[in-house]
């Protein structure tokens, strides 16, 4: 199967949103340089970035094939309109799927009620061998984490302190410490240092 990937822009304290779930100025580094790239050829405006952002970005998620998120997010962007932000399948985790969703009978998003491996598990399945998962921070990559379902850890930190919000590991639970080794990757960016972990 191919590798999945848990990863999202972070405050210097750990947190992806605040507690009001704004992001503040976690994303300003999307639009600070002057290279240009999408996540997807279905991104209407492109990300500028620094080159060394760009190259990091692209690196790190050449081919991402399906997406898992938690139903907190999907609620969050309505489901970015029926449109992927990346790859070509989302898969949500959910105790109820929506009803009434304008975009149910047209949008590629699964609805999984099974937990989050159930979910991992459906993505891989879609994305193959050659393709990567990429699975939102936050509760659901903390569980999966937990759950020894994720290969790398990608984090985006932005020099900004929130005090509090959403933890980027979410409530991963309890248990044993999870260590981590050095970063394999470290690029400094504009207002944004990326760090690539692998996780043994």
């Amino acid at each position: 199967m191919g590798r999945v990937k848990m990863g999202a822009v972070v405050s210097l304290d750990g947190f992806i949103a605040r507690d009001d779930d704004t992001v503040g100025p976690l994303f300003d580094w999307f639009g600070n340089g002057d290279a240009e790239w999408r996540w997807s050829p279905r991104q209407d405006e492109p990300c500028r970035t620094t080159l060394a952002s760009k190259y990091f970005v692209q690196s790190v998620y050449p081919n991402i094939g399906a997406v898992v998120i938690g139903r907190r997010l999907f609620d969050l962007t309505d489901g970015w309109g029926g449109v992927p932000p990346a790859g070509e399948h989302v898969f949500v985790v959910t105790h109820t799927p929506p009803t009434g969703w304008k975009h149910a009978d047209t949008a590629p998003f699964t609805f999984v009620t099974g937990g989050v491996a159930a979910a991992i598990e459906q993505a891989q399945e879609l994305a193959g061998p050659d393709r990567i998962v990429d699975v939102a921070a936050g509760q659901i990559g903390g569980q999966a984490l937990r759950l020894g379902l994720i290969d790398q850890i990608v984090l985006h930190v932005v020099p900004v302190v929130f005090g509090s919000g959403r933890p980027f590991f979410g409530g991963a639970g309890t248990g044993d410490p999870i260590t981590l080794g050095n970063p394999s990757r470290i690029v400094q960016g504009d207002r944004v240092t990326h760090l690539l972990y692998d996780v043994a």
